[in-house]
């Protein structure tokens, strides 16, 4: 497979999977502003700080070595376009082990890593960066170039800030909004990932807690599509069984941090309007804890979402409907009455003051509905 065909069946995945609620853009391209998240949104006591939330032809930027070989580790001093658009580009300083030794999604990688600002301002270093390569665990440019990267290669990579750290920059690394970067990276080891059915307990807590984490900055974000994809690779961790022992701690450890993935996966299927995905989610984790506040609480708002969605569709056919049967009527006074001006310009108003009575009545009527709905759950929730 060249690296056009591997790069670009990973970055399809991951716009897949970022797929907004509209469809006409995606939340990478969204300049939308995405509400913060406060504590009733989500289950964490101390939210973590806010990190990193194409199509095209690969080919190497000169246009003389056009037919050269796509390998980037016989490129050095040539830069790659990743993915064809100019925003993600990759140049190898030191040539690694060759095609062979690339990581694998779905492997643990190792590697050095140097972040600077196109100007050369340093922000941060880490000797040791270690992630899951594909899980959205780094900013999607490191997801996307490691995987093109030889075992100890040395690369440079320039970014756009759709591939970092986005329109909200991050606090921790300090990037200010809407920078370019550029990262030196070494790919230092890389190794299957474990077991989980042999891995202890506390670690596969751990290590679901991690992801569920991730999923929480990229929930901050206004990232919720890749929310999601780290809450689901959170649940498949607390959901794997179990080939070794297990006590009822650990067994109760493992529930609360499933029940806050579900929870906090159908506040990002809200987000998306993913409405039938989200009231699922809140099934599941009303299954486990009855009483979970969070839980009712965001099955009365998805119920309230599912309300307003039906309302909204309801008046769309009545005003189509309403505008059709004007239309008849006004073609038939043009028959009978030959000049219908005067009596158009009479009976419209009326009309059309009526039809707004209606549609009113409808949207305040279905609004105490919904409203009604979500006041019970709360105070289910509050009784309970």
């Amino acid at each position: 497979m060249t690296d056009r065909e591997e790069i670009m069946e990973s970055a399809s995945h991951d716009n897949a999977q970022s797929a907004k609620k509209n469809s006409k853009t995606s939340l990478l391209d969204s300049g939308e502003d995405f509400e913060v998240l406060d504590e009733e949104d989500i289950d964490d006591d101390e939210p973590p700080p806010l990190e990193d939330a194409g199509e095209g032809k690969v080919k190497p930027t000169h246009s003389e070595n056009a037919n050269a070989d796509p390998d980037p580790t016989g490129q050095v001093d040539e830069w790659l376009d990743v993915l064809g658009n100019g925003q993600l580009k990759k140049k190898v300083l030191k040539e690694g082990e060759g095609r062979d030794s690339r990581p694998q999604k779905g492997q643990n990688v190792k590697i050095r890593l140097k972040t600077s600002l196109v100007d050369g301002t340093l922000v941060e270093e880490k000797p040791d960066l270690a992630f899951t390569l594909g899980d959205g665990d780094v900013i999607q440019a490191l997801d996307l170039t490691v995987q093109l990267m030889a075992m100890g290669e040395e690369a440079l990579i320039q970014t756009d800030a759709k591939y970092a750290y986005g329109a909200r920059g991050s606090l921790e690394p300090a990037v200010p909004a809407n920078a370019e970067l550029s990262l030196e990276v070494k790919l230092l080891e890389a190794t299957d990932a474990p077991d989980l059915e042999l891995l202890p307990p506390a670690e596969k807590i751990a290590l679901a807690s991690q992801k569920r984490e991730r999923g929480n900055a990229h929930y901050q974000r206004g990232d919720y599509a890749f929310a999601v994809n780290s809450y689901s690779i959170a649940l498949q961790i607390t959901e794997s069984s179990s080939k070794v022992d297990i006590t009822p701690e650990e067994e109760e450890g493992l529930l609360d941090v499933k029940v806050k993935c579900l929870n906090n996966m159908a506040a990002s299927q809200l987000k998306l309007d993913h409405y039938d995905a989200a009231l699922k989610s809140c099934v599941s984790a009303l299954e486990h804890q009855p009483d979970n506040i969070k839980a009712l609480f965001r099955m009365g708002k998805v119920r309230v979402a599912l309300v307003l969605s039906t309302i909204h569709a309801e008046l769309s056919k009545l005003v189509k409907k309403h505008s059709e049967q004007r239309g008849a009527e006004q073609a038939m006074y043009k028959k009978m009455l030959g000049n219908h001006s005067d009596n158009s310009s009479t009976q419209k108003p009326r009309a059309k003051s009526s039809w707004v009575r209606l549609s009113w009545k409808w949207l305040f009527g279905a609004t105490a509905v919904a409203i009604g709905g979500v006041a019970l759950s709360v105070v289910i929730a509050a009784r309970n």
